[in-house]
């Protein structure tokens, strides 16, 4: 694993200007502010990070519910925590993904980690999402949005929030629906598998049956609450519940859709700052979260045999305590903290119909999956005129059992230095070096197939990421340019090997790098270009036995965008956008990976202010109607597909029409 880091290799993240505003950001991290307020195409979190971060990639499943990749990294590899609550979910095909359980009209601020830099959550190992809601406030505020699209999208959210010095409460809601969108053909979810099962009779039994081809794609709804109690003036408990009901959801190039899916995520959090003069603050967090996910065959024509006419009803539930101490020494500022979890899983198969489970022997997908972690973690940051550095370690112990397998204890030390030195005024460069380690999770491990075989391999190895970012920054009264290049070594590599018939998931070596670019350039006082341009590639040491493909899989070609702004009176403001994408040539057909052509898109949007209180948003994407995939057919998810490398591909939306009215007070 020891290689000479290329210091010359360039070309990746930024800011995608139609959907959310990035404030200045660190070597470690992005934050993106006013996500309600800008990401109106739909709720769905996916959407509005694949199109404001070009280091971040969707990976379309439905018209909801979707997942990302950061740096080509997904699943278990990334970490997602909501105010501190560490999320999952409990689809092993990835249908409810953890960020599909907050949607955008809750949330404040997101800090999107790129790398191994976060100390204060179990499993970042190539990136993480820190995601924060809203607060409730002492002043009475509110809004009310309504949206309306293409296929038939609507949406009605309202969020009220107010109280005196002892209680602040927020409530937050949100109730949307869609037909199944069209791609740039014209078919529907539902016509694109006709399409497939047309050149392809052999997967017949996933088309839609008659009575379900024109259902809609989903309904969700979603509720959050929040109260603040001030205890003393420096101490104050906080209480959050938030609770989603999504029925229906058709995931087009899947063999099963979610009859529902549930999930509630509660949190306990008590707050002490200003104990003394050196301790600054205290933080003492319990949450609990979570999610039911039955996945059928219902309507589908499979269904109409007895034999497939099958139910994957998976639970998950996560629950944690987590102790954090701030403390300034000497104008060093330090973090030290605890952190403890325990996460459920468990999964049945039975038949849809007739509620009994399958054949002896085959009814458990998951039985009983059970993972415990303790760690203890601490940060240390300090600056001294132009030069700055953060240390953190984090040192993790984690067991994971099984009803029936092996089980299996893991221990890893991670650590990260992040340092930076302001050559001037506008200009800086930095440098980080990082190393964190993942487990594996219960599906990697123990997952079973209805037909009875074990796709799960139950003596893997965590997996431990080493990496280095090198960048610069300059910003000043003409532009602003940032440039960062990353190389990552991952020891251990949790892969899916598709040609196998059981103990499909396999530890390898592999590294990941390449760069990422942003920058925006301030042509007059009321026009600004933003520009953006990622790409990444990944190398496994050497080929899996039996297979000749080095290629990693999920690395997404070359992909950027340009931006025109003009800001005009009330703060209002026209973009025009181009995103475009490389052809995706380089794959890993051994594993199901497949060439995806090249693609460009023109969006178009205006969001008019009428007053301080009521603003509209009118916009079209994909102005072209253009037809093109933006992700892959990588064989880790469970697709429809005919045998040999011939898997359904998933087309993206076409031409989308949609509006949003706002009215604040």
């Amino acid at each position: 694993m020891n290689k000479i880091i290329p210091l010359s290799l360039i070309a990746i993240a930024s800011l995608y200007a139609s959907e959310v505003e990035l404030t200045p950001i660190s070597v470690e991290s992005t934050v993106i502010t006013e996500v309600s307020q800008n990401a109106q195409i739909s709720a769905d979190l996916a959407q509005a990070l694949s199109t404001s971060v070009p280091s971040i990639d969707m990976n379309r499943r439905s018209g909801i519910a979707n997942d990302i990749y950061i740096r080509g990294q997904k699943r278990d590899n990334i970490s997602v925590d909501v105010d501190g609550t560490k999320v999952q979910g409990a689809c092993v095909n990835r249908m409810d993904p953890p960020i599909s359980h907050i949607i955008t009209s809750q949330i404040d601020e997101i800090e999107i980690i790129e790398g191994p830099y976060d100390v204060e959550n179990m499993g970042t190992l190539s990136g993480g999402v820190k995601i924060t809601t809203k607060k409730p406030t002492k002043d009475l505020h509110g809004s009310v949005d309504f949206g309306y699209g293409s296929w038939n999208y609507t949406k009605i959210g309202a969020t009220v929030s107010g109280g005196n010095d002892t209680v602040r409460v927020l409530v937050s809601g949100s109730s949307e629906s869609s037909d199944q969108y069209k791609d740039g053909n014209g078919d529907t979810i539902a016509q694109q598998i006709d399409n497939y099962a047309a050149v392809n009779p052999t997967v017949a039994g996933t088309k839609f049956k008659p009575e379900y081809k024109d259902m809609q794609a989903y309904k969700k709804k979603s509720i959050m609450a929040k109260a603040f109690v001030t205890i003393t003036d420096n101490q104050e408990l906080r209480l959050s519940v938030t609770k989603n009901k999504s029925d229906d959801v058709l995931y087009g190039n899947s063999k099963m859709d979610a009859l529902y899916d549930d999930s509630n995520i509660y949190a306990v959090e008590y707050n002490i700052k200003n104990v003394s003069e050196l301790y600054k603050n205290i933080n003492l967090k319990y949450y609990y979260s979570d999610v039911d996910h039955p996945m059928a065959t219902k309507y589908r024509m499979s269904s109409n045999v007895a034999a497939q006419d099958n139910t994957n009803h998976l639970k998950t539930t996560m629950q944690g305590l987590k102790l954090k101490n701030d403390f300034d020494i000497n104008s060093f500022k330090l973090l030290v903290g605890l952190d403890g979890s325990k996460r459920t899983w468990d999964g049945n198969y039975y038949n849809t119909t007739t509620g009994l489970p399958l054949a002896a022997g085959n009814s458990k997908s998951l039985d009983d999956a059970l993972t415990k972690n303790a760690a203890i973690f601490a940060k240390l940051d300090k600056k001294y005129g132009s030069f700055a550095f953060s240390l953190g370690a984090r040192y993790d112990s984690t067991e994971i059992t099984h009803a029936t397998e092996q089980s299996n204890d893991y221990t890893s030390f991670g650590a990260n230095l992040m340092t930076s030195y302001n050559l001037n005024k506008e200009n800086k460069v930095f440098l980080g070096f990082g190393q964190a380690s993942r487990v594996p999770d219960a599906r990697e491990l123990y997952f079973r197939s209805s037909n009875g075989s074990w796709s799960g391999t139950p003596n893997l190895n965590q997996t431990t990421n080493r990496e280095i970012d090198l960048g610069y920054e300059t910003d000043n009264n003409a532009f602003k340019l940032k440039i960062k290049g990353f190389y990552s070594m991952l020891s251990d590599y949790i892969y899916y090997q598709k040609d196998l018939t059981t103990n499909n998931f396999k530890n390898i070596d592999a590294t990941v790098y390449g760069a990422e670019l942003s920058a925006s350039v301030y042509v007059a006082d009321d026009v600004t270009v933003d520009m953006g341009a990622s790409y990444k590639k990944g190398e496994k040491d050497k080929a899996l036995a039996g297979q000749t493909d080095t290629d990693l899989a999920d690395m997404a070609p070359l992909r950027g965008n340009i931006a025109l702004n003009y800001e005009y009176m009330n703060d209002s403001i026209a973009t025009a956008e181009v995103q475009a994408s490389d052809k995706w040539n380089t794959i890993d057909s051994d594993n199901g990976e497949q060439e995806l052509d090249a693609w460009t898109i023109l969006n178009l949007k205006v969001k008019h202010a009428v007053n301080k209180n009521f603003y509209f948003t009118l916009g079209v994407n994909n102005l072209l109607d253009e037809t093109y995939a933006m992700n892959n057919t990588y064989a880790d998810l469970i697709l429809i597909t005919a045998g040999g490398s011939d898997v359904m591909l998933m087309n993206e939306p076409g031409r989308y029409v949609y509006t949003n009215l706002t009215f604040k007070f």
